[in-house]
């Protein structure tokens, strides 16, 4: 991972390349670890290649999801780089990648993790067509590439509640700008507990609610080994993968420059698995929990239902998520669920 100096001298240099140079454009750049973490090295490097076809970003670091896309959103910054579930208002069909269960494989009753990037994979490939440059613009915003931040497990307290029966009665943070989530929890019967990147991490920790869902990459930075302990459990089971998206003001940067960029971006999508590998690795062994694998079949029936009758809500794009499924069916054409084209209509 590049140290920060050195991607302060990257932010500031100025470009050497030999084809004309836009004006500076500042790119928001959201990193749950800070200036040291791996989005923050990605946007670094990404900032590099862009010069190659003459536009030339400047990086702005941010914490605090919620402050980069409010300097985004007023025109402060010309580009951010945040999740999918802050960024999916900018673009309901590629924010659907982030849908409960959307890119979950099962094979023979097991989840098939490797099976299950590889359907983000194939997701992202469409979106970085020529073919699909129309779906990846909605009004004055342009997504400008995708890459997976890990997947998402139930993270518990008490390693005891590992089954959606244990939950019931529980509390269990919910991102309080995801709606979804909040639908989701209430139908298995527990308590949706309001939180954001800021505070979910203390709220565990505390005990001011009794599950999370993050991916690995948020254990050392939100500290979470202290919420386990040593009666809690990260669950085997992703809830959901969830994706960081590049989203651009399409005025403010030159035409055809929102595919290169996607393109750009799904080239780095084996160094996200990278980092996304290094972070699960860094949690100790024993606090991951197996669940029931008679289990994980019904749990993921459960997440395509919910998924659907949110969709059905309007929370969802139903577009996005039919492109989901046939990249599902791609993947794993035995499930029984490819006997239809659409997951929704």
């Amino acid at each position: 991972m590049k140290s920060w100096s050195k991607a302060a001298a990257v932010m500031t240099v100025a470009s050497c390349a030999a084809t004309p140079v836009m004006a500076r454009s500042l790119i928001c750049v959201w990193d749950v670890a800070g200036k040291s973490g791996d989005v923050t090295s990605s946007a670094v490097d990404y900032v590099v290649a862009m010069q190659k076809n003459g536009v030339e970003l400047e990086v702005k670091g941010f914490v605090d999801e919620r402050v980069a896309i409010e300097e985004f959103r007023s025109g402060q910054c010309d580009a951010v780089i945040a999740t999918t579930l802050r960024t999916r208002p900018f673009n309901a069909i590629s924010g659907a990648l982030d849908s409960i269960g959307a890119t979950t494989i099962v094979r023979n009753g097991k989840i098939d993790i490797k099976a299950s990037y590889e359907v983000v994979r194939k997701v992202i490939q469409v979106f970085s067509t020529p073919q699909a440059a129309k779906l990846m613009v909605e009004g004055n915003f342009e997504v400008g590439g995708l890459f997976p931040l890990g997947a998402a497990y139930p993270i518990v307290r008490d390693r005891r509640i590992n089954s959606v029966e244990a939950l019931s009665g529980k509390k269990i943070a919910a991102f309080d700008y995801d709606k979804a989530q909040g639908v989701m929890i209430g139908r298995i019967g527990a308590q949706p507990v309001s939180a954001d990147v800021t505070n979910i991490g203390p709220k565990f920790n505390n005990g001011s609610v009794d599950m999370v869902t993050l991916p690995a990459v948020a254990f050392k930075p939100f500290e979470l080994y202290k919420g386990i302990g040593t009666t809690g459990g990260i669950g085997r089971l992703p809830v959901l993968i969830p994706t960081v998206q590049i989203v651009l003001n399409k005025a403010k940067f030159p035409e055809g420059f929102g595919e290169k960029s996607r393109l750009y971006w799904l080239s780095q999508f084996d160094r996200a698995l990278h980092f996304i590998d290094v972070a699960e690795k860094g949690i100790p062994a024993a606090m991951w929990v197996d669940l029931p694998p008679e289990n994980i079949p019904k749990y993921v029936q459960m997440f395509r239902e919910a998924r659907i009758e949110i969709a059905k809500e309007g929370i969802y794009n139903k577009r996005g998520l039919n492109i989901i499924k046939r990249a599902r069916c791609d993947v794993n054409p035995s499930d029984a669920e490819c006997a239809t084209k659409t997951e929704v209509d």
